[in-house]
Protein backbone atom coordinates (compact mmCIF):
# COMPACT_ATOMS: atom_id res chain seq x y z
CA UNK A 1 0.00 0.00 0.00
CA UNK A 2 0.93 3.59 -0.99
CA UNK A 3 1.99 6.47 1.74
CA UNK A 4 -0.56 8.02 -0.11
CA UNK A 5 -3.52 5.63 0.60
CA UNK A 6 -1.90 5.11 4.15
CA UNK A 7 -3.05 8.62 4.80
CA UNK A 8 -6.24 8.32 2.98
CA UNK A 9 -7.36 5.41 4.75
CA UNK A 10 -6.16 7.35 8.21
CA UNK A 11 -7.52 10.65 7.35
CA UNK A 12 -11.08 8.32 6.84
CA UNK A 13 -11.06 6.11 10.05
CA UNK A 14 -10.36 9.35 12.14
CA UNK A 15 -13.52 11.28 10.01
CA UNK A 16 -15.63 8.37 10.46
CA UNK A 17 -15.12 8.57 14.40
CA UNK A 18 -16.42 12.32 14.13
CA UNK A 19 -19.13 11.58 12.02
CA UNK A 20 -20.88 8.62 13.84
CA UNK A 21 -20.29 9.61 17.43
CA UNK A 22 -23.45 10.71 19.23
CA UNK A 23 -23.49 14.09 20.24
CA UNK A 24 -21.53 13.55 23.13
CA UNK A 25 -18.10 14.65 25.40
CA UNK A 26 -17.05 11.80 22.91
CA UNK A 27 -17.90 13.58 19.67
CA UNK A 28 -15.43 16.37 21.00
CA UNK A 29 -13.08 13.53 21.73
CA UNK A 30 -13.28 12.15 18.07
CA UNK A 31 -12.61 15.76 16.97
CA UNK A 32 -10.15 16.28 19.02
CA UNK A 33 -8.38 12.95 17.75
CA UNK A 34 -9.27 14.15 14.20
CA UNK A 35 -7.21 17.64 14.65
CA UNK A 36 -4.25 15.21 16.40
CA UNK A 37 -3.93 13.21 13.42
CA UNK A 38 -3.40 16.06 10.89
CA UNK A 39 -1.10 17.95 13.28
CA UNK A 40 1.01 15.14 13.57
CA UNK A 41 1.18 14.76 10.27
CA UNK A 42 2.92 17.67 7.85
CA UNK A 43 2.07 16.60 4.72
CA UNK A 44 -1.86 16.87 6.26
CA UNK A 45 -0.91 19.96 7.54
CA UNK A 46 0.56 21.70 4.45
CA UNK A 47 -2.66 20.58 3.00
CA UNK A 48 -4.77 23.17 4.99
CA UNK A 49 -2.63 26.29 4.06
CA UNK A 50 -3.73 29.37 2.99
CA UNK A 51 -1.72 28.90 -0.22
CA UNK A 52 -3.96 26.75 -2.14
CA UNK A 53 -7.12 28.97 -4.09
CA UNK A 54 -9.47 26.54 -2.75
CA UNK A 55 -8.79 26.83 0.84
CA UNK A 56 -9.53 30.51 0.68
CA UNK A 57 -12.43 29.96 -1.26
CA UNK A 58 -13.45 27.74 1.44
CA UNK A 59 -11.92 29.54 4.39
CA UNK A 60 -10.68 26.40 5.45
CA UNK A 61 -8.13 27.67 8.01
CA UNK A 62 -10.72 29.66 9.70
CA UNK A 63 -12.86 26.43 10.14
CA UNK A 64 -9.38 24.55 11.22
CA UNK A 65 -8.94 27.28 13.66
CA UNK A 66 -12.45 26.70 15.27
CA UNK A 67 -11.55 22.41 15.71
CA UNK A 68 -8.37 23.14 16.71
CA UNK A 69 -9.45 25.64 19.74
CA UNK A 70 -11.33 21.99 20.62
CA UNK A 71 -8.31 20.34 20.08
CA UNK A 72 -6.59 22.51 22.36
CA UNK A 73 -9.09 22.62 25.04
CA UNK A 74 -8.83 18.98 25.67
CA UNK A 75 -5.55 19.37 25.77
CA UNK A 76 -5.45 22.14 28.36
CA UNK A 77 -8.06 20.20 30.35
CA UNK A 78 -5.96 17.34 31.60
CA UNK A 79 -2.38 19.42 32.12
CA UNK A 80 -2.57 21.35 35.61
CA UNK A 81 -0.03 24.55 35.38
CA UNK A 82 0.38 27.35 36.93
CA UNK A 83 0.91 29.20 33.05
CA UNK A 84 -1.75 31.88 32.39
CA UNK A 85 -3.07 30.58 29.27
CA UNK A 86 -5.26 32.99 28.79
CA UNK A 87 -8.82 34.09 28.57
CA UNK A 88 -10.17 32.34 25.43
CA UNK A 89 -8.16 29.23 26.75
CA UNK A 90 -9.62 29.02 29.95
CA UNK A 91 -13.35 29.81 29.05
CA UNK A 92 -12.56 26.40 26.03
CA UNK A 93 -11.45 24.28 29.44
CA UNK A 94 -14.38 25.61 30.91
CA UNK A 95 -17.09 24.91 28.73
CA UNK A 96 -15.59 21.53 27.39
CA UNK A 97 -14.99 20.33 31.38
CA UNK A 98 -19.16 21.21 31.47
CA UNK A 99 -19.36 18.79 28.48
CA UNK A 100 -17.06 16.22 30.05
CA UNK A 101 -19.54 15.68 33.45
CA UNK A 102 -22.57 16.41 31.28
CA UNK A 103 -23.59 19.51 32.37
CA UNK A 104 -24.92 20.68 29.01
CA UNK A 105 -26.77 23.32 27.89
CA UNK A 106 -26.98 25.84 25.61
CA UNK A 107 -25.36 28.98 27.32
CA UNK A 108 -22.66 26.21 26.58
CA UNK A 109 -21.33 27.80 23.11
CA UNK A 110 -19.07 24.51 22.34
CA UNK A 111 -22.22 22.44 23.09
CA UNK A 112 -24.25 24.76 21.27
CA UNK A 113 -22.58 24.50 18.29
CA UNK A 114 -21.82 20.19 18.46
CA UNK A 115 -23.43 19.66 14.78
CA UNK A 116 -21.35 22.93 13.35
CA UNK A 117 -18.47 21.17 14.62
CA UNK A 118 -19.24 18.11 13.23
CA UNK A 119 -20.12 20.10 10.09
CA UNK A 120 -16.80 21.53 9.87
CA UNK A 121 -15.41 18.52 10.19
CA UNK A 122 -16.56 17.41 7.64
CA UNK A 123 -15.55 20.07 5.31
CA UNK A 124 -12.14 19.86 6.49
CA UNK A 125 -11.77 16.72 5.93
CA UNK A 126 -13.60 16.72 2.12
CA UNK A 127 -10.91 19.24 1.56
CA UNK A 128 -8.14 17.15 2.60
CA UNK A 129 -9.20 14.19 0.22
CA UNK A 130 -9.58 16.54 -2.39
CA UNK A 131 -6.02 17.31 -1.66
CA UNK A 132 -4.47 13.48 -1.22
CA UNK A 133 -6.51 12.78 -4.76
CA UNK A 134 -4.60 15.82 -6.44
CA UNK A 135 -1.82 15.33 -8.49
CA UNK A 136 1.43 14.38 -7.02
CA UNK A 137 3.27 16.88 -9.01
CA UNK A 138 1.42 19.15 -7.29
CA UNK A 139 2.96 18.24 -3.78
CA UNK A 140 6.70 18.63 -3.18
CA UNK A 141 7.91 18.68 -0.06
Amino acid sequence: MTALKRQKLDLDKKFKGVSETPASFDLFVAIHDFIEHIERDPFLSKGISNRSKANLELDIITKYNYLRKIYQGLEDINVKSNTDLGHERYMTIRELTKIQKKDVSDSNSFWKKREVSRKLTGIVYERLSAYLSEPVKTKSK
